[in-house]
């Protein structure tokens, strides 16, 4: 899910164009919570270099650091000073994002702040701010899907830094952040969050390829195309049952009909993941979280925000000869169009334009 919620909010809010910005204490959570971990960066050169830091640390910092000069060397990333510095936050995530919808629609709501546009979510650092949110959209008969954040971005406009978050897993998953992070500073473009998310998963995609060839690690490479053939038949299967949803709400059934029917198809989506998973996927769990946790309209909405225009983006990379600076600048072109034309422009593209 989202990992790139502040470049909207706090920068906004430190342009000191508040108008719009809903509220004061949400303004101000997120830019003490922002403000803490910016005060907290420790150099990641200075922590390889000095021998007090232990051998774990070091080891994690040398390839951090091995793989954002690789982002900038070879996918011609942004060469600044964003993820040359690391924080220890000592929790699960950095921040917790909050989506709602309608209770008959896949449409989710979006929130507008001064300067940096539309967003179909709200992230926070606090966990109080969290569940006032939630009440306030619950009461409002709203679906609403909250989900922890690993990693963050401002575009550039502040030094992001490493997070210890971004390291709980393996290296492969450090060097998907990094890359989707910084292909936010790339290209961006106001208020298309699905169409920046799908560029930025693109970049991640093609780019975790090439650092792992030149790593010449084939078995790391064969689990990563292992994990994404995995990952689309997930969104079949999510893709299916919005599919079967977008029906149900169309229809001219009553309330209660369409709640039964809603309900119903939220569980055919779980009896074909559980006959995938175990058939298909010789017992992989690793969506069973999502899969039996709570299913609305807004978690559905959420996997189009970054999933849908992928597959276009990875065609427009290859009619653009997997050139990177060539791609970016077809996709900073389509910044000149309106929404839907630039969305109809990417998706039926026959040359790198």
């Amino acid at each position: 899910m989202t990992r790139s919620f502040f470049r909207m909010v706090i920068l906004a809010c430190l342009a000191l164009t508040l108008t719009g910005c809903s509220g004061a204490g949400y303004v101000a959570q997120s830019l003490k919570g922002h403000a803490g971990i910016m005060a907290a960066r420790q150099s990641v050169s200075k922590l390889i270099a000095d021998p007090s830091t232990p051998e774990a640390l070091r080891a994690r910092m040398e390839s951090a650091s091995a793989i954002r000069q690789f982002a900038s060397d070879e996918l011609d990333l942004p060469d600044n000073a964003s993820y040359r510095s690391y924080v220890d936050i000592g929790r699960d995530y950095v921040t917790i994002a909050v989506y709602a919808a309608p209770e008959f629609s896949l449409t989710p709501l979006v929130w507008c702040f001064p300067v940096f546009g539309c967003v179909p979510y709200r992230g926070y650092f606090s966990r109080d701010a969290v569940a006032k949110t939630v009440r306030e959209l619950q009461q409002q008969g709203l679906d609403v899907h909250v989900t922890g954040i690993t990693a963050y971005s401002t575009l550039g406009w502040s030094s992001d830094p490493l997070l210890s978050t971004m390291f709980t897993q393996d290296r492969t998953y450090l060097a998907s952040l990094v890359f989707h992070e910084l292909a936010h500073q790339r290209v961006y473009v106001n208020d298309d969050t699905a169409f920046n998310e799908a560029f930025a998963v693109a970049v991640e995609m093609t780019g975790v390829r090439k650092w792992l060839n030149a790593l010449g690690d084939a078995a790391g490479l064969a689990r990563y195309e292992a994990g994404l053939e995995r990952n689309a038949e997930f969104l079949a299967l999510v893709a299916k049952t919005k599919s079967e949803l977008a029906g149900i709400y169309a229809g001219s059934g009553t309330v209660q009909n369409k709640r039964a029917e809603k309900a119903a198809a939220i569980e055919r989506l779980r009896t074909r993941y559980r006959r995938m998973r175990d058939e298909s996927w010789a017992g992989y769990g690793g969506y069973d979280n999502w899969v039996e946790g709570p299913v609305n309209n807004a978690k559905l909405a959420a996997t189009s925000v970054y999933n849908d225009l992928v597959p276009a983006f990875l065609r427009l990379f290859d009619l653009c000869l997997q050139d990177y600076p060539r791609f970016y600048a077809a996709v900073a072109r389509l910044d000149r169009l309106a929404k839907d034309e630039r969305t109809e422009a990417l998706v039926s593209a026959k040359s790198c334009g």
